[in-house]
């Protein structure tokens, strides 16, 4: 505040009034001219005063390596709505903001956040001078992240269940922990997969209709183009899409927001692949409004981690932006990632114990090379045409077209009238031997007779032929030519028992998004956005290699008749590579999303409410008359059609400018994916009886402490999913009743589970904390308790007992006992400390000690039903199934907790005006054996079978498990140019 002098105002004001509107004034003496200066200086120091009274600061952000300014740098202040960018120069300045001591925040991608304390002072404007920003090179582990989500891929055309790579971009250190050192034991946040979460580039959601997952594969090896991300941790807001119960994030491609540049990476590792060479540029925006990004990249292995998987990946990716006018801007993207690699084996404690940790029964060798016959394939390009349109300062309009069409296959060997070619299959592993029993005598068991001279040889036939044998495959379906001397000349090839086949599903996939973004006060914020998807997805069995044969025949060896077809259309097919044969239909599914979100931001809270709708229709179009299912597998099945809604509101307090507390709430209900939808989708057109929307409801809280010396983290989860739908498939022996009327007791099943509910409730920390300039340390835990909340529905279809008439032979088998079983697949209870040492010659290395618990395998639900303990000759109860052997047979097991130290390092440097940097890793650095997953085999599907199996000591369908990587390193060599 200033006080004004009366006299010195007067003069100015009469001088004002003689020169401006008389237009004529001129000194004529000595008097006037004083008068004259005396205003006029009063007016500057007027204007200085009116200056010096400005409250603020300002500074200028630069690079601290090359000092070289840094522009759309975000500049906030911590725990308000003040914010701003950086100009082009790196300036920027704040001229009307609240005494007192404050937390300046500066944030941008590829940097280390910068968090610095100001104390502001009436009426001074404090000069901050350069801020210097450290690059980020711990944003290298970004590359290394991939070969281990990669390698989680399922065993059909599911997608990744992983979460690992949702959570790279984020700067928690929670979720860095659980992105980079837990990652590699499978650690899901919260206990959720990745079908919660929503996956986007530019504004359109990337998750598959088919599982509602992400498929990691189709933008891989993108590390360097992929670089600018958002991403929010379960319900809280998000400004793109309404979004599911574990987060989402965001990947803008946007060609004008990269740094102009380019950047040369090549990296080693000994995880999935050995070999990784990418190649960025990103030109900026010129004077003529283009600008444009291009990447490549490829990375393969003649054998990864696990024995005989080979891996060969290519990356191509290109942004293409035109600045139209001031307001409108348009961006066209194109991703290809075309992908292959060869997979390994899960195995039994029996078959590792014979090998190693590292055996895949999945390959063998030919002509001295190995070869897999697992391999999946990801060919998918993807365009996309965004529109971004800037209404007003205070509006924005983005719109967006994508295209993704393309294969993902899955091969594998095919066989009839002919022995699995596996060589761990059971009946060729010792324990087939050693655990034989006498037919039953009456309602009791058979004697224990174990046959263990055949064990032995068996056990001396596996350690000899361990892999698969691709000379016999060939020897199968090929005659010998003999000459008059009965002596063998060569091979004559015949109809195939072998063949090399794979499962293909072709997809294309149309979305159209808007999103609305608009500033309604200068409190309130509005977020709306529509999405409308279509998918067309073609899925076929293909024959790949008839292996030495002439052909093959299309039929099931399995069936006799009509019911032997696999399309009665055209019976009795002899099939040729490139051939479709087994199965062949279409998907047809249509979404539509739309939400709108308001925010309301104030001093001391701010707090959001969103809702969003969605609707769903699927359909199968059978190509094939199926001869199990003649009048229910050709020709378009009903439509499943599902609408939905979601609402979710939170808020967040603002104690002080270091200490939060927010609170996130939401209710949702969602379709079930399309995957769940079908009964049996490869050979009819049934719709799962009794199909529901999944109910959803989360709540969290968390506190939030940020100094420039100590963060931190605590907070509270709670998610219920109920009305969840699960389908398998298995053989099972001893499942049916023969006492009602079914004539085969055993049978290759479809296992339905619905109104199947999902329980988790947990906490995580982390604290990080600043020793000293250059000393670090960090401590993140996660306490889950994630189990069944029900006791779901089971129902099992035999396609033996379908007819004509029963075009649906499903069997209920009532309520399977899940509830409080633990979810399987991750660890629910992990911890990890780590030290940081961050030298200022720009390098640094840092270790961490993780500890992983509480894992569990993944269970067997039929064997947890009532009619496991019905003997299928009487219908009546086994006498030996009592509930204390019960207990012990269906114990769920335990894994042993994991100890596993990291260590991460890096070092750069300025050469010639170029940035060169070299980051390596090295995982699990005491080579700990572990398990990362496993699951009950669920062959032995009644009680004596399973207790007679277990009690022999040595279990021939004993749990099938995954087991970690050893020691591991990634190492990365960077040039910017």
């Amino acid at each position: 505040m200033f006080l004004v002098q009366p006299l010195p105002f007067i003069l100015t004001v009469e001088l004002l009034i003689e020169f401006l509107l008389l237009k004529k004034y001129k000194p004529s003496s000595v008097a006037s001219m004083n008068k004259f200066y005396v205003a006029f200086f009063f007016i500057i120091q007027l204007g200085c005063i009116t200056a010096q009274n400005k409250t603020g600061f300002f500074g200028k952000v630069v690079d601290s390596k090359t000092q070289n300014p840094l522009g759309f740098v975000v500049v906030s202040i911590q725990n308000s709505t003040v914010m701003q960018l950086t100009k082009e120069d790196g300036n920027f300045s704040f001229d009307a903001v609240p005494t007192g001591n404050i937390l300046l925040l500066v944030h941008s991608q590829g940097f280390q956040d910068g968090l610095y304390p100001i104390e502001i002072i009436e009426g001074q404007m404090l000069d901050l001078g350069m801020i210097a920003l450290e690059e980020d090179q711990s944003i290298e582990q970004q590359s290394s992240i991939i070969t281990l989500i990669e390698s989680d891929f399922g065993e059909n055309n599911s997608s990744s269940e992983s979460t690992s790579g949702l959570l790279q971009s984020s700067r928690d250190a929670f979720l860095q922990a659980a992105a980079f050192n837990w990652g590699q034991a499978r650690f899901r946040v919260r206990g959720l997969d990745s079908e919660h979460s929503t996956m986007m580039i530019n504004g359109v959601a990337m998750n598959k209709i088919y599982d509602g997952r992400p498929q990691w594969g189709e933008w891989g090896g993108l590390n360097d183009a992929l670089r600018n991300q958002e991403f929010t941790l379960g319900t809280a807001p998000s400004d793109y899409t309404f979004g599911g119960i574990l987060g989402t994030q965001e990947i803008n491609t946007r060609a004008s927001i990269y740094r102009p540049g380019s950047r040369i990476t090549f990296s080693g590792t000994n995880t999935n692949y050995s070999w990784r060479t990418m190649a960025t540029h990103a030109s900026g925006m010129n004077s003529r409004g283009w600008a444009f990004v291009v990447s490549a990249g490829k990375r393969w292995a003649q054998e990864g981690y696990f024995e005989g998987t080979s891996y060969d990946a290519n990356s191509f990716f290109i942004s293409l932006e035109k600045k139209v006018s001031e307001k409108h801007s348009l961006n066209l993207t194109a991703l290809y990632t075309p992908n292959s690699r060869a997979k390994n084996s899960p195995n039994t404690a029996e078959v590792t114990q014979l090998t190693n940790v590292k055996y895949n029964s999945y390959w063998g060798f030919q002509d001295g090379e190995k070869r897999n016959a697992r391999i999946k394939t990801i060919e998918e390009p993807t365009i996309m045409l965004n529109h971004y349109f800037k209404i007003s300062d205070k509006a924005n309009l983005n719109s967006s077209v994508m295209y993704q069409f393309g294969t993902i296959a899955n091969s594998n060997i095919d066989f009839q009238n002919a022995n699995s070619p596996d060589p761990a299959y059971y009946r060729k592993m010792p324990s087939y031997y050693s655990s034989l029993y006498a037919r039953d005598n009456g309602e009791f068991s058979g004697a224990f007779t174990p046959d263990y001279e055949n064990a032995e040889k068996s056990k001396a036939e596996f350690l000899a032929n361990p892999q698969i044998n691709w000379m016999a495959i060939y020897q199968a379906n090929q005659n010998p030519i003999l000459d008059a001397n009965g002596t063998i000349t060569g091979y004559q090839p015949t109809k195939s028992k072998y063949v090399l086949y794979e499962d293909q599903v072709e997809d294309q996939t149309a979305v159209a998004t808007t999103n609305l973004s608009t500033q309604l006060s200068e409190n309130i914020f509005m977020n709306a956005g529509a999405s409308f998807k279509k998918l067309k997805s073609h899925n076929s069995q293909q024959l790949l290699d008839l292996l030495g044969g002439s052909y093959f025949e299309d039929i099931d060896a399995f069936y006799s008749g009509n019911q032997s077809q696999s399309d009665l259309n055209n019976p009795d097919r002899q099939v040729v590579v490139g051939d479709t044969y087994g199965y062949s239909y279409n998907f047809f599914a249509t979404t539509l999303e739309a939400f709108t979100q308001f925010k309301f931001t104030y001093n001391k809270v701010d707090f959001y409410l969103a809702q969003n709708f969605s609707s769903a229709t699927y359909q199968r179009e059978g190509l094939y008359k199926n001869g199990i299912y003649e009048t229910n597998s050709f020709g378009k099945s009903e439509k499943a059609m599902f609408e939905n809604f979601g609402f979710k509101a939170g808020f967040n307090l603002k104690i002080s400018g270091k200490q939060l507390v927010t609170f996130n709430a939401a209710h949702l209900t969602k379709a079930p994916s399309l995957k769940n939808t079908f009964a049996n989708s490869r050979l009819n057109n049934s719709i799962v009886d009794g199909l529901e929307s999944e109910n959803i409801s989360s709540l969290d809280a968390s506190y939030v402490y940020r100094s420039p010396k100590l963060k931190a983290r605590l907070t509270a989860y709670y998610s219920l999913i109920r009305n969840a739908t699960q389908i398998s498939f298995f053989y099972a022996e001893g499942i049916f009743d023969d006492g009602a009327g079914y004539l085969n007791t055993d049978a290759f099943v479809s296992q339905t589970l619905t109104q199947l509910n999902k329980k988790n409730v947990g906490a995580e920390f982390s604290l990080e904390y600043q020793l000293t300039q250059t000393f670090k340390t960090t401590f993140s835990a996660a306490f889950g308790e994630y189990t069944y909340d029900s006791n779901p529905k089971v129902t099992l279809t035999n396609d033996a007992e379908a007819t004509p008439e029963n075009t649906s032979p499903v069997f209920d088998f009532g309520t399977a006992s899940l509830k409080n079983y633990k979810q399987a697949g991750m660890p629910q209870r992990a911890y990890s400390l780590g030290i940081e040492y961050r030298d200022p010659k720009y390098w640094w290395i840092s270790a961490n000690v993780n500890y992983l618990t509480n894992s569990y395998i993944d269970i067997s639900p039929i064997s947890r039903t009532e009619i496991f303990y019905k003997n299928p000759a009487s219908g009546f109860n086994f006498p030996e199934a009592t509930e204390e052997r019960a207990a012990v047979l269906l114990k769920q097991e335990l894994f042993d907790p994991t100890m596993l130290l990291n260590l991460v390092g890096g070092k750069s440097w300025r050469i010639y005006g170029k940035n060169v940097g070299i980051f390596a890793s090295i995982n699990n650095v005491l080579d700990v054996t572990y398990k990362t997953g496993g699951y009950e085999q669920a062959r032995n599907a009644n009680f004596r079978e399973r207790d007679q199996d277990v009690s022999s000591g040595t279990p021939s369908f004993g749990p099938k498990y995954f087991y970690g990587y050893g020691r591991t390193y990634f190492v990365n060599l960077y040039i910017n140019l």
